[in-house]
Protein backbone atom coordinates (compact mmCIF):
# COMPACT_ATOMS: atom_id res chain seq x y z
CA UNK A 1 0.00 0.00 0.00
CA UNK A 2 1.51 3.58 -0.76
CA UNK A 3 0.25 5.09 2.54
CA UNK A 4 0.07 3.99 5.91
CA UNK A 5 -2.39 2.41 8.29
CA UNK A 6 -3.79 5.26 10.54
CA UNK A 7 -4.67 4.82 13.68
CA UNK A 8 -8.64 5.51 14.60
CA UNK A 9 -10.42 6.67 18.33
CA UNK A 10 -10.99 2.89 18.60
CA UNK A 11 -8.23 1.07 19.23
CA UNK A 12 -7.20 -1.69 16.78
CA UNK A 13 -9.20 0.25 14.14
CA UNK A 14 -7.20 1.67 11.37
CA UNK A 15 -7.73 3.77 8.19
CA UNK A 16 -5.61 3.82 4.94
CA UNK A 17 -6.14 6.25 2.20
CA UNK A 18 -4.68 4.67 -0.45
CA UNK A 19 -3.42 6.62 -3.84
CA UNK A 20 -5.41 6.68 -6.67
CA UNK A 21 -3.32 7.17 -10.21
CA UNK A 22 -5.49 8.17 -12.41
CA UNK A 23 -5.28 9.61 -16.53
CA UNK A 24 -6.67 9.30 -19.37
CA UNK A 25 -7.16 5.74 -19.84
CA UNK A 26 -8.60 5.15 -16.27
CA UNK A 27 -7.20 4.28 -12.32
CA UNK A 28 -5.04 2.43 -10.65
CA UNK A 29 -4.95 1.92 -6.82
CA UNK A 30 -3.01 -0.95 -5.20
CA UNK A 31 -5.60 -2.20 -2.43
CA UNK A 32 -3.78 -4.93 -0.31
CA UNK A 33 -0.66 -6.77 -0.32
CA UNK A 34 0.71 -9.55 1.83
CA UNK A 35 3.16 -8.01 3.72
CA UNK A 36 0.79 -5.51 4.88
CA UNK A 37 -2.10 -7.32 5.57
CA UNK A 38 -3.07 -5.76 8.59
CA UNK A 39 -1.76 -3.26 10.60
CA UNK A 40 -1.16 -4.95 13.62
CA UNK A 41 0.66 -8.18 11.57
CA UNK A 42 -1.55 -10.83 13.43
CA UNK A 43 -4.33 -11.94 11.34
CA UNK A 44 -3.76 -13.10 8.12
CA UNK A 45 -7.00 -12.39 5.51
CA UNK A 46 -7.95 -15.65 4.29
CA UNK A 47 -11.50 -15.11 2.03
CA UNK A 48 -12.49 -11.97 0.02
CA UNK A 49 -16.13 -11.07 -0.51
CA UNK A 50 -17.87 -8.73 -2.98
CA UNK A 51 -20.71 -6.39 -1.79
CA UNK A 52 -22.56 -3.39 -3.90
CA UNK A 53 -24.81 -1.50 -2.19
CA UNK A 54 -27.24 1.01 -3.74
CA UNK A 55 -27.37 5.16 -2.44
CA UNK A 56 -29.14 5.05 0.97
CA UNK A 57 -28.40 1.53 1.98
CA UNK A 58 -27.88 0.60 5.33
CA UNK A 59 -25.50 -2.53 6.47
CA UNK A 60 -24.99 -3.16 9.79
CA UNK A 61 -24.16 -3.17 12.62
CA UNK A 62 -22.28 -6.77 13.01
CA UNK A 63 -19.09 -8.18 14.98
CA UNK A 64 -17.59 -11.07 14.70
CA UNK A 65 -15.71 -13.29 17.87
CA UNK A 66 -13.16 -14.76 15.85
CA UNK A 67 -13.16 -12.44 12.57
CA UNK A 68 -11.50 -9.32 11.83
CA UNK A 69 -12.02 -7.51 8.53
CA UNK A 70 -10.07 -5.50 6.47
CA UNK A 71 -12.97 -3.19 3.94
CA UNK A 72 -11.29 -1.98 0.70
CA UNK A 73 -13.75 0.64 -1.28
CA UNK A 74 -13.44 -0.19 -4.49
CA UNK A 75 -16.19 2.45 -5.63
CA UNK A 76 -18.30 5.05 -4.19
CA UNK A 77 -18.87 6.75 -0.72
CA UNK A 78 -19.48 5.46 2.25
CA UNK A 79 -19.96 6.30 6.03
CA UNK A 80 -18.46 3.61 7.91
CA UNK A 81 -19.73 3.42 11.77
CA UNK A 82 -18.16 1.56 14.62
CA UNK A 83 -19.01 0.40 17.95
CA UNK A 84 -16.64 -1.06 20.27
CA UNK A 85 -18.84 -3.60 22.51
CA UNK A 86 -15.77 -4.69 24.14
CA UNK A 87 -15.95 -2.05 26.76
CA UNK A 88 -19.81 -3.17 26.88
CA UNK A 89 -19.03 -6.41 27.72
CA UNK A 90 -16.78 -5.71 30.91
CA UNK A 91 -19.83 -3.24 31.95
CA UNK A 92 -18.61 -0.19 30.41
CA UNK A 93 -19.92 1.78 27.91
CA UNK A 94 -19.44 1.23 23.94
CA UNK A 95 -17.55 3.87 22.33
CA UNK A 96 -18.18 5.08 18.42
CA UNK A 97 -16.80 6.41 15.69
CA UNK A 98 -18.09 7.38 12.15
CA UNK A 99 -15.48 7.37 8.86
CA UNK A 100 -16.46 8.61 5.90
CA UNK A 101 -14.81 6.09 3.56
CA UNK A 102 -14.47 7.12 -0.07
CA UNK A 103 -12.81 5.32 -3.69
CA UNK A 104 -9.35 3.50 -2.73
CA UNK A 105 -9.57 3.98 1.22
CA UNK A 106 -8.98 0.40 3.15
CA UNK A 107 -10.73 0.20 7.03
CA UNK A 108 -9.35 -2.80 9.39
CA UNK A 109 -11.76 -3.75 11.88
CA UNK A 110 -10.43 -6.08 14.76
CA UNK A 111 -13.06 -8.98 16.39
CA UNK A 112 -14.94 -7.62 18.60
CA UNK A 113 -15.87 -4.16 17.15
CA UNK A 114 -19.18 -3.86 15.48
CA UNK A 115 -19.52 -2.53 11.93
CA UNK A 116 -21.53 -1.05 9.62
CA UNK A 117 -21.98 1.03 6.81
CA UNK A 118 -24.42 3.62 5.11
CA UNK A 119 -23.78 4.20 1.37
CA UNK A 120 -23.41 7.71 0.62
CA UNK A 121 -23.58 6.58 -3.22
CA UNK A 122 -23.70 3.34 -4.93
CA UNK A 123 -20.79 1.31 -3.28
CA UNK A 124 -18.66 -1.44 -4.15
CA UNK A 125 -16.89 -2.74 -1.09
CA UNK A 126 -14.18 -6.08 -1.15
CA UNK A 127 -14.00 -7.04 2.32
CA UNK A 128 -11.25 -9.61 3.33
CA UNK A 129 -11.57 -11.91 6.40
CA UNK A 130 -9.32 -13.52 9.06
CA UNK A 131 -11.66 -16.85 8.88
CA UNK A 132 -13.36 -18.42 6.35
CA UNK A 133 -17.47 -17.53 6.66
CA UNK A 134 -19.30 -20.44 8.55
CA UNK A 135 -21.98 -18.16 9.88
CA UNK A 136 -21.84 -18.90 13.70
CA UNK A 137 -19.33 -15.76 14.16
CA UNK A 138 -21.82 -12.95 13.07
CA UNK A 139 -23.79 -11.38 15.55
CA UNK A 140 -25.60 -8.32 15.30
CA UNK A 141 -28.00 -5.59 16.82
CA UNK A 142 -30.19 -3.32 16.22
CA UNK A 143 -28.80 0.01 13.62
CA UNK A 144 -30.73 2.50 15.63
CA UNK A 145 -30.19 0.97 19.11
CA UNK A 146 -30.71 3.74 21.63
CA UNK A 147 -27.72 2.46 24.01
CA UNK A 148 -25.62 2.23 21.03
CA UNK A 149 -26.20 5.65 20.04
CA UNK A 150 -24.30 5.57 16.47
CA UNK A 151 -24.72 9.20 15.23
CA UNK A 152 -26.35 8.40 11.81
CA UNK A 153 -27.13 11.56 9.59
CA UNK A 154 -30.37 10.13 8.10
CA UNK A 155 -32.70 7.50 8.27
CA UNK A 156 -31.36 4.59 5.39
CA UNK A 157 -33.77 4.58 2.51
CA UNK A 158 -32.83 0.48 2.79
CA UNK A 159 -32.20 -1.85 5.73
CA UNK A 160 -33.06 -5.80 5.23
CA UNK A 161 -34.99 -7.74 6.64
CA UNK A 162 -32.26 -9.33 8.94
CA UNK A 163 -30.57 -6.05 9.97
CA UNK A 164 -34.07 -4.74 10.86
CA UNK A 165 -35.07 -7.15 13.33
CA UNK A 166 -31.69 -7.73 14.94
CA UNK A 167 -31.73 -7.12 19.02
CA UNK A 168 -31.33 -4.52 20.93
CA UNK A 169 -26.97 -4.09 22.06
CA UNK A 170 -28.26 -5.13 25.89
CA UNK A 171 -29.63 -8.55 24.30
CA UNK A 172 -26.93 -9.08 22.19
CA UNK A 173 -24.12 -8.52 24.82
CA UNK A 174 -25.84 -10.01 27.62
CA UNK A 175 -24.47 -13.37 27.01
CA UNK A 176 -20.87 -12.53 25.46
CA UNK A 177 -17.81 -13.63 27.62
CA UNK A 178 -15.36 -10.43 28.94
CA UNK A 179 -12.43 -9.56 26.68
CA UNK A 180 -9.98 -7.02 26.94
CA UNK A 181 -9.60 -4.98 23.58
CA UNK A 182 -5.62 -5.94 23.67
CA UNK A 183 -7.31 -9.51 23.03
CA UNK A 184 -9.38 -8.88 20.13
CA UNK A 185 -6.78 -7.64 17.30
Amino acid sequence: MAQSWIATSIEGVFICHNVVHADSRGSFTELWRASLHAPTGELPMVQANLSRSKAGTLRGMHFHLRQADLWLLIDGRALAALTDVRPAVAGGVPTNEMIELTTGDALYIPRRVAHGFLALSDVTLVYLVSNEHDGTDELGFAWDDADAAIPWPARPALVSDRDRSNPSLKELLAGLPQTRPSEDR
